[in-house]
């Protein structure tokens, strides 16, 4: 192989090169076929190779791909605006689009801080989050998560921003009731907020399902009902992180869908194109968007590729061919079935502690002693060998470590494309088995799980 000069999450490392992809199926350019286990990363949610959107990609691309949003609308930009206001909840129908999922966070973020400035409350400018949380690798992005390992390099240039402890049902108080826990971990935010002031904070920001910080933990029914509860009462807006849980991907057409909430703003990315293209969007209501009419007129955010319209197009294609053939409802089906079979693995490993997830949004966790749940050290690099060995047995999972304190908890996500079938299922369930036992065993040699 020539020199690369790419740099490459591994520097030094040699990775595989891909040839083609069809489907769930990624074929490399040596032959290896692997199944695409985690969609990417938790990103390809239609599968690759689907000929309608390589279709609608070269069609805009012989019109127009690129305007600058300052100078020109285009069709392709006006109908997916109008589509996601169709997918949205409630009055969410604005769309502000941008280009990442972490550029849709902050967008929302300082479209939540230049609201209260609009409405002459110019010190309600703090977000609150959970130190749970990722949103994202740009600064305010980052400031907002509570992914310990990914801000630590970059602590004295962050916003403080993380506050209270998101919901984690596997590892609940014992004997506290899933309704008692709930609420206790939503009245955190009531708490935090008298803590700051009411007057200092803007927005409460969280993903419905914690995704790359915990691995597919589900709140338990009540916490988002009550967060809406608490925001309403101390005038803080909700900014639901939908960059991993929607178009589909849990079995709603957003995550946040499961507890009837709808929240002021949303950030999408990841599904929205399925990976056919960068982009992202943040979704904004009708109350929000007629305040910043009326006052400045004009959102102050954006940047060059902002509302392209062949990014535009694509993701109209995407979000036409999950409407097309029923891929939320086939989410909800097929993950039911995919949770069924890893708790079926949970039971017979004893690596794996807990099997859980919503939709086509899974997740296993790794744990020292089944019966007291102990967890891994990070430095023990359990979930990185089941992903390596996954991967040598040509099956692609993703990694969620560090969500106890950011020093242990490892986890694996499983998320494959909303396309899949029952019997791919199987086939994924028995390599990710065949990976999962190999390190068992390894563990089990050294005496390092109980």
């Amino acid at each position: 192989m020539t020199k690369s000069y790419v740099i490459k999450p591994e520097l030094g490392k040699e990775y595989p090169v891909i040839s083609h992809g069809k489907g769930i199926y990624l074929y490399d350019k040596e032959g290896n076929r692997y199944i695409d286990g985690s969609s990417g990363a938790v990103t390809a949610s239609i599968g690759h190779g689907v000929e309608e959107v390589a279709e609608a990609m070269y069609e805009q691309a012989k019109e127009v791909s690129f305007v600058y949003r300052s100078h020109f609308s285009s069709d392709a930009v006006e109908k997916l605006a109008a589509r996601l206001a169709e997918w949205a909840p409630g009055s969410l129908n604005w769309t502000f689009f941008v280009s990442s999922g972490s550029e849709a966070t902050e967008t929302a973020q300082k479209i939540a801080i230049q609201y209260w400035q609009e409405k002459g409350r110019p010190t309600k400018n703090r977000i609150i989050s959970r130190w749970m949380s990722y949103h994202g690798i740009t600064m305010g992005a980052l400031s907002m998560s509570g992914h310990v390992l990914r801000r630590k390099r970059f602590t004295s240039l962050l916003a403080d921003y993380p506050a209270i402890t998101g919901p984690y049902p596997y590892r609940k108080p014992e004997g506290m009731s899933l309704e008692s826990y709930a609420l206790a971990c939503a009245n955190e935010l009531e708490t935090a907020i008298l803590r700051v002031g009411p007057e200092q904070v803007a927005a409460f920001i969280a993903e419905p399902v914690i995704g790359a910080s915990g691995g597919a933990v589900v709140p338990p029914n009540g916490y988002f009902q009550r967060i809406r509860e608490i925001c309403d009462k101390y005038e803080v807006l909700f900014i639901a992180d939908e960059v991993m849980t929607g178009v589909g991907r849990t079995g709603k057409a957003f995550g946040i869908d499961h507890w009837g909430v709808v929240p002021d703003l949303m950030a999408l990315g990841k599904g929205m194109s399925a990976g056919y293209t960068p982009m992202a969007a943040t979704i904004v209501s009708d109350e929000i968007i007629e305040t910043i009419t009326k006052g400045s007129g004009s959102i102050m955010a954006g940047h060059t590729y902002s509302a392209n319209p062949q990014s535009a197009a694509v993701s109209l294609a995407v979000l036409d061919y999950v409407e097309k053939h029923q891929l939320v409802d086939k989410a909800a089906e097929q993950g039911a079935y995919l949770l069924a079979r890893l708790k079926e693995l949970a039971n017979e490993l004893p690596l794996i502690g807990d099997a859980r997830g919503l939709g086509m949004l899974c997740a296993l966790e790794f744990v020292k002693n089944k019966q007291t749940k102990e967890p891994f050290a990070l430095s023990q690099g359990v979930g990185g060998k089941v992903i390596e060995k996954a991967f040598e047995k040509g099956l692609l999972i993703y990694p969620a470590m560090g969500g106890i304190e950011g020093v242990a908890g490892e986890a694996v996500i499983i998320s494959p494309p909303l396309t899949i079938t029952t019997e791919q299922i199987d086939e994924l369930i028995s390599l990710l088995k065949e990976a999962v036992v190999a390190v068992q065993q390894e563990l089990q040699d050294k005496a390092l799980i109980g």
